[in-house]
């Protein structure tokens, strides 16, 4: 375990409370910090912030959540997952996916199949239900990735898209 600097950790004296401080003005999204000279690890987050709550605003009238949406999206891409595969590849906890999982197959979106060598891992994959389903997600979904490729040229969305996967890929190894 990394230890803080005595530097940092060390406790500074109290301040005096200030009388009739200003109050300070939470900057827009693309101002100050939340812009351009924001560290990129917190524009990533906020940029997928801003992604998942468009979703899960487009998605909500099919009954539909952004982790459902995922997981629907990798068993239909990988047909026979298993829960910790699923949450591997939706960066959910096995837990979440768990309950997702649950939901989706009391939905009849999803169905388990045993393994045919490990008879304790359970595969899951979609229903004719659950393509249908996906399908009509994809639309939405799919709306949502045109507006966010807005402006982008070809060879300029597929630099993003490399950066974006090489920088999973390079971090993973930590």
């Amino acid at each position: 375990m990394t230890r803080k600097p005595p530097d940092i950790t060390r406790s500074q004296p109290r301040r005096q409370a200030a009388t009739a401080t200003p109050a300070v003005r939470v900057p827009a999204p693309g101002e100050g910090k939340r812009g351009e000279q924001g560290y990129l690890g917190y524009l990533l987050r906020q940029a997928h912030a801003a992604v998942r709550l468009t979703m899960e605003r487009s998605l909500a009238d099919l009954g539909v959540t952004s982790p459902q949406f995922a997981v629907l999206t990798m068993l239909n891409a990988y047909p026979g997952l298993s829960g910790a595969d699923v949450a591997r590849l939706t960066f959910l906890t096995p837990q979440t996916v768990g309950v997702i999982i649950r939901n989706l197959e009391r939905d009849g979106a999803i169905v388990m199949t045993p393994h045919p060598v490990h008879g304790r891992i359970q595969q899951w994959k979609l229903t004719p239900r659950g393509t249908t389903l996906l399908k009509a997600c994809r639309e939405r979904v799919i709306a949502l990735e045109k507006r966010l490729a807005a402006g982008l040229d070809a060879k300029a969305e597929a630099s993003i898209r490399r950066w974006l996967a090489g920088i999973a890929a390079d971090l993973q190894e930590d």
